[in-house]
């Protein structure tokens, strides 16, 4: 299956780090059993058994950035084009069935319900603390507030913890049987955001919200443990790779789809950018279109410290996408 050129993200993700577990769980803890031998470090994400990007059967789950510099796979105008057909269709029966203007429907929000899954290996690695997931969460409520800048939208999306568990299973702490073990601890609808927490060589992998209908028992986003505020991931620990990955789960592409192109991410107010972002490189223009490259939105590969907002347009798309998709 055809993927994207190697300009992605690349982290430096510290393997076999453990991280201590807190006495004082905001959940009580639920414990598959334990692996009976130690499996090897994964050492590369693999894209073959279940998909491209392992999940859904026909590969349209996003990632963010990896070791190997392997993205999703690439989304080709003509897709692009059916599935902004589809959505069309589908927000339009949306508001019909909820009773909605298509302004109210351009501003739609909710609470999402986030339930965090922690999977860790036989000896521990890949725990986080309670404390980390708290500031996670804070993470994800100052992004989409639009409170990281005065350029920044507030989406009106909130983030609320619903729930933690943690399990003891060294192939799912390696995001191996991604599908199975996803299937088997995935709680809420729609509407909520799961998120697991694994050791494997992207820092995020996302799902989109249009496949929801045929693939919801896997919906939501995979994380690196380390990316979460307080992990070791060397620019990227600031907890924004949840951020980013949420975005493809509310039904954003990356500001560089498509590349230079008038249609690119669909967003108006995105400046067209052929090609990702690495650092924070102020100015970088790297399309002939108008305006320089968006490297501090969220739905670039920047540093998590470049990262700043989303915009109007996006916005708006995203509570299009929840209309739609979602709600």
């Amino acid at each position: 299956m055809p993927h994207l050129p190697a300009r992605t993200r690349i982290a430096r993700l510290a393997t076999g780090a453990a991280l201590s577990l807190t006495a004082a769980a905001l959940t009580s803890s639920m414990l598959a059993a334990p692996a009976q031998a130690a499996v090897p470090a994964a050492t590369g994400a693999s894209a073959s058994s279940e998909a491209c990007i392992e999940g859904a059967a026909d590969g349209t789950e996003a990632a963010r950035g990896s070791h190997t510099g392997v993205d999703h796979r690439e989304i080709s105008a003509a897709e692009q084009a059916r599935i902004e057909s589809r959505f069309t269709k589908q927000l339009k029966a949306a508001r019909k069935t909820q009773d909605l203007t298509a302004a109210a429907a351009a501003t739609a929000s909710g609470d999402i319900p986030v339930y965090v899954h922690v999977m860790r290996d036989s000896k521990g690695n890949g725990d986080v603390t309670d404390a980390q997931i708290a500031a996670q969460i804070d993470v994800l409520n100052g992004s989409y507030g639009g409170q990281k800048s005065a350029s920044a939208t507030d989406t009106g999306f909130t983030f609320t913890l619903a729930g933690i568990d943690r399990y003891d299973n060294t192939r799912w702490h390696q995001d191996k049987q991604s599908s199975t073990y996803r299937k088997q601890t995935r709680q809420g609808g729609a509407n909520a955001l799961n998120m697991w927490l694994v050791d494997f060589d992207y820092l995020g992998i996302a799902t989109f919200p249009w496949d929801y209908a045929r693939n919801g028992a896997i919906d939501g986003i995979r994380v690196h443990f380390d990316s979460l505020p307080g992990g070791s991931s060397a620019n990227y620990s600031e907890g924004e790779t949840a951020t980013h990955e949420a975005g493809h789960w509310l039904g954003l592409y990356h500001t560089f789809q498509g590349g230079c192109t008038t249609t690119n991410d669909e967003v108006e107010d995105t400046p067209a950018q052929s090609s990702s972002t690495t650092g924070c490189p102020e100015g970088r223009d790297s399309c002939s279109l108008p305006g320089t490259d968006p490297i501090h939105n969220f739905m670039d590969y920047s540093y998590d410290s470049c990262y700043l907002e989303f915009t109007a347009g996006q916005s708006t798309r995203m509570s299009q996408m929840w209309t739609a998709y979602r709600a």
